[in-house]
């Protein structure tokens, strides 16, 4: 099974996607093949990941596809590799809010029999880096730490007080990443500005990591780490779904606008038979020829309302596609594309909803039940999904709602829409975890094409 190393840090901030991205960029350019997952739901590391390993960066998420996919779906996106790179999430033992760390990137490298090497923010520490290594190292036993990496040194002398506190906790320096304007990459409202918008600032950013980690990190020694793994006995996943044989074209959106979408989704689509096509709704303005459904994933919208309400041919057209009864899968920002209209822009109109930013962040993962018969659920069908929205949507749910699932008071909560063809709702969904709701969709798409090309 492929080498590999999880990049943890004690908290959120400390950097590990500047030194995770690094390292995978710097050991690409040293003649590795590398493959970039990271831990959770989050879509804009992965953007970065691709830019540096020239290949999809994919997510490992336990709480939205369970334990047992993981590692199959590891082996999957490692094929072809000699070496894969882990980012984690917030701090190594951070998990699912109520449990014991489920979803964490300590759970996930004990899933991976992965070891785990400490990115650590050294911004005013000095000897006592040794007490929160000792820490960090013996809190969980199941989780092998390897080593650190220190971020944001400050002097020659501050990393060598640093160095000096890493062997008194018994774990080595494997390097360190000095404070440098060049890594910083511009942030937002949900993070990160992400790899697709950022454009060539983006693959200067990419370039800065690589430069500071390849300067200042032992890679051979990394590679050393990776090597430890535990072995992984684990066939690579495989969406194991019915195919339709008519090959109906799914149009995707990408671009820009819309880059919230997971590998697996479009990997599912073509599995089951579809011919995907991607259409970029900033710029294109007609679907694809034949298109007989279309899948609006997340991303930012709001950053591009006025182009989006520009592009009046496609909006006219995706309506149109909707009013005639074609699957139409949309998550977060295409349920906002979807809706009448965006922080006052005319978007589809496929809903009679209006969409504006808000002041509050809605964040964390639903146990849902789908509410209403659609091209993807049935009714009471249960998944595990994800919000990550700072929009609001009025009214937040059609009279044939998506979702039910209860708010952490207990408290019941009816969101998104079904109408016709439609399944509209901030959830964001692993496909992954579900392939046979993609194939239900799929052959929805093929029973509509006699109609599309009529």
């Amino acid at each position: 099974m492929t080498p590999r190393v999880v990049v943890a840090a004690p908290s959120s901030g400390s950097g590990k996607t500047t030194v995770a991205t690094g390292l995978v960029a710097a050991l690409r350019r040293h003649g590795h093949a590398v493959a970039p997952f990271k831990v959770g739901p989050d879509y804009i590391d992965p953007g970065y990941h691709a830019l540096a390993a020239g290949r999809p960066g994919r997510n490992l998420d336990p709480v939205l596809v369970g334990e047992d996919p993981l590692a199959p779906l590891f082996a999957h996106g490692a094929r072809g590799s000699d070496i894969a790179v882990v980012e984690g999430v917030m701090g190594l033992f951070d998990g699912r809010l109520g449990t014991a760390g489920f979803g964490s990137t300590a759970h996930v490298a004990t899933l991976l029999g992965a070891p785990v090497v400490l990115v650590v923010d050294a911004r005013g520490q000095g000897r006592s880096l040794a007490a929160l290594l000792h820490g960090f190292r013996g809190f969980d036993p199941s989780v092998r730490l390897a080593g650190v990496i220190l971020n944001y040194v400050g002097s020659p002398h501050h990393e060598q007080v640093l160095r000096e506190a890493g062997d008194e906790a018994g774990l080595p320096v494997l390097g360190v990443v000095h404070r440098d304007a060049a890594l910083d990459v511009p942030s937002r409202h949900l993070g990160l500005v992400t790899a697709a918008e950022g454009g060539a600032a983006a693959r200067s950013a990419v370039d800065a990591m690589a430069d500071a980690v390849a300067a200042g990190v032992d890679l051979d020694a990394v590679i050393r780490v990776a090597r430890t793994a535990a072995p992984l006995d684990a066939r690579p996943w495989e969406p194991a779904i019915e195919v339709v044989p008519e090959r109906p074209v799914v149009a995707v959106a990408g671009g820009p606008a819309f880059t919230f979408g997971y590998a697996e989704h479009v990997e599912i689509l073509s599995a089951a038979g579809a011919q995907v096509v991607t259409v970029d709704p900033l710029r294109d303005e007609r679907l694809p020829e034949g298109a007989a459904g279309l899948v609006l994933p997340g991303g930012f919208p709001e950053q591009h309302a006025a182009e989006l309400a520009g592009n009046a041919p496609l909006r006219a057209e995706v309506a149109a596609f909707a009013t005639a009864g074609y699957p139409v899968h949309a998550e977060c920002g295409g349920l906002l594309y979807l809706a009448r209209e965006l922080d006052g822009q005319p978007m589809c109109g496929v809903l009679d909803a209006t969409a504006r930013m808000s002041e509050r962040l809605t964040l964390g993962y639903r146990d849902a039940v789908a509410a209403t018969e659609s091209a993807l659920f049935l009714p009471g069908e249960r998944v595990s999904g994800h919000e990550f929205h700072r929009t609001v949507v009025r009214p937040d749910h059609g009279v044939s709602p998506a979702w039910h699932w209860r708010d952490r008071a207990g408290r019941p909560v009816t969101e998104g829409f079904v109408h016709g063809g439609v399944h509209a709702s901030y959830l964001h969904t692993h496909p992954a975890a579900r392939p046979e709701a993609v194939a239900r969709f799929v052959a929805r798409c093929a029973a509509a094409v006699p109609a599309r090309r009529g």
